[in-house]
């Protein structure tokens, strides 16, 4: 029976440690994409298990000193993926906000700064948002962030409020 629950803890812990890998391989749903051509572009995405990470991501808040805004806001988040791409292009990047047009992504914001610009759109149901997409892009370097929650444009503003006074 021990070396059945030993079994068991092993598996499930080869699981969840396989979940941290970084993958070459793109996790950003439009990417997945079987028949498009990436022209050259090279993949780093990773998933990381937000109950392993919520706990650090708190504590290394609280000793920054950061509102209990943000704090707030990592509570309701639920997953983060995250992948960047080198030699990405122009028209891999308008191809990509066409897919979040068609899928009912609103663009919320656009920040141009120092030859990046960040790009974040949600999709709402109600009040509440579900899915935050954020893309930051500089020449043929990108970045996509792909947050989901249960969050309101309230706690978005709060978050923006307490960046903006520091």
């Amino acid at each position: 029976m021990k070396t059945l629950i030993n079994v068991f803890v092993g598996i499930f812990a080869v699981l969840m440690l396989h979940s941290c890998i970084a993958s070459r391989r793109p996790n950003i749903d439009f990417f997945k994409q079987s028949g498009y051509d990436y022209k050259g572009a090279q993949f780093a995405s990773f998933n990381v298990p937000l109950f392993l990470a919520k706990p650090f991501i708190k504590k290394a808040l609280r000793e920054d000193g950061e509102n209990e805004e943000v704090i707030a806001l990592i509570k309701k988040v639920s997953k983060i993926r995250v992948m960047t791409v080198d030699n990405g292009s122009k028209a891999m990047l308008n191809d990509y906000s066409k897919y979040l047009n068609d899928n009912d992504f609103e663009d919320w914001a656009t920040i141009k700064h120092d030859g990046e610009n960040v790009n974040v759109r949600v999709k709402q149901n109600g009040e509440t948002i579900k899915n935050m997409m954020i893309t930051v892009n500089s020449d043929k370097e990108l970045v996509f962030v792909d947050v989901r929650g249960s969050f309101t444009a309230d706690d978005i503003s709060k978050v923006i409020n307490a960046a903006t006074d520091k």
